[in-house]
């Protein structure tokens, strides 16, 4: 075999979003794009604010010398400061830079986090429904992903069946926050609850769990909600997060990671960090993008305009029979599936044009996601494509 046994594996199991989003370029090319309603990659269609704009162009104007040279491979010491005052401000902590590594998007941060952490065999809990690469990220570090439910009526925190997936091999517990798929933003007591258990569990086991919050959405919640920061609740906790979706810079690949300074082993977590930063091939978060998102921690897109869109597409998907948890944040809804095989009914969903990501590829067999961080008019012009799909699975008549 020209690749390796496990790569070739992991193939045939790789990202149902990415497979839904390349038949969406075939349909597209058979029917015109105007007629594909494509509801499949959080790729949002917003621009970065202004104020980003704005200080791309004075940068570009007039830039300072050696701004595209390396600098420490925990990045920028002002830009590590600006996200620290603004974590130190939201958790009420003594955040510095020294907590801080600037890092290549969240997915980076967080196989940063993974091979800093892990041992060969050691086991992370993921919390169902999941994104789906956390499972690749726990593998490229030698660990063991389990599988742990979230409750299955509202998608919150089961505390209860954490705690009995605990084992002397546990490592770390990841959640995410808006959560993708659900949108369910985990609340100050669901923090408090699971912070007991990591440090009861730690002290029984004899090694430090650690929670890992995975925040990209964190500044995308609705209906004057807020997201709690972990570090009040949790000791033995690391944020990683981006700035791909409060900032709409997907492509730019700028984020952080973070380790709460009440956590004893804080510095030499972060050592070890700033280490892996460099020897996994990331070296240092982009130079320029760190120059930029330093003065725009407390930017971010138009929360409005995504909660505008939230609701008229749950209002009509509801009004259609379809049943789903509202969501608190991020992007997604993920409505139960009307057929008991979510993968037909992403399939009829095609005959119609419309294209969704099967339940399945978030560990969740019958349900799909559906992202609205699109043009909100592709939104209104898929109305009637979703009424003739209710009407088919016969939901709607």
């Amino acid at each position: 075999m020209p690749i390796a046994n496990k790569i070739a594996g992991h193939l045939s199991k790789s990202s149902w979003i990415r497979k839904m989003f390349e038949e969406g370029e075939k349909l597209r090319q058979q029917h015109g794009a105007d007629k594909v309603f494509d509801f499949t990659l959080g790729n949002p269609e917003v621009e970065p604010p202004q104020s980003f704009k704005s200080a791309l162009a004075r940068l570009a104007n007039d830039p300072c010398a050696g701004m595209h040279r390396y600098m420490n491979n925990a990045g920028y010491q002002d830009t590590r400061a600006a996200v620290a005052t603004r974590l130190a401000r939201e958790s009420g902590l003594p955040v510095t830079a020294e907590h801080v590594i600037m890092t290549c998007g969240a997915g980076g941060a967080l196989n940063v986090v993974l091979k800093a952490i892990l041992n060969q065999g050691e086991e992370v809990i993921i919390l169902a429904p999941y994104f789906v690469e956390y499972k690749f990220y726990i593998d490229n570090h030698g660990g063991v992903p389990v599988e742990v439910w979230t409750d299955k009526d509202s998608f919150r925190l089961d505390i209860n069946a954490i705690e009995q997936a605990i084992t002397s091999k546990t490592r770390a517990i990841i959640i995410n926050t808006p959560n993708n798929p659900t949108g369910v933003i985990y609340q100050a007591n669901e923090l408090d609850a699971l912070g007991k258990l990591v440090k009861t569990a730690s002290a029984k086991t004899g090694q430090q769990i650690y929670l890992i919050s995975d925040e990209p959405y964190a500044r995308l919640a609705y209906d004057g909600q807020h997201v709690p920061n972990v570090f009040k609740h949790i000791e033995n906790s690391v944020i990683v997060s981006s700035h791909s979706k409060d900032l709409a810079l997907p492509g730019e690949r700028i984020g952080y990671l973070a380790a709460n300074p009440a956590n004893q082993f804080a510095a030499q977590f972060i050592e070890a960090a700033v280490f892996c930063n460099r020897t996994l091939g990331f070296v240092n978060a982009p130079a320029l993008m760190q120059r930029l998102v330093a003065d725009l921690q407390d930017e971010s897109v138009d929360i409005a305009a995504y909660q505008e869109k939230r609701d008229l597409l749950y209002n009509k998907l509801t009004s259609l029979g379809f049943s789903m948890v509202k969501p608190d944040g991020a992007f997604y809804l993920f409505p139960k599936s009307p057929l008991a095989d979510d993968l037909e009914f992403v399939q009829i969903a095609q005959k119609h044009l419309i294209l969704l990501v099967p339940g399945s590829g978030f560990g969740a067999k019958g349900y799909f996601r559906l992202v609205y961080c699109i043009d909100k008019n592709t939104i209104l012009r898929s109305f009637p494509a979703w009424e003739a799909l209710a009407r088919e699975v016969k939901l709607y008549s």
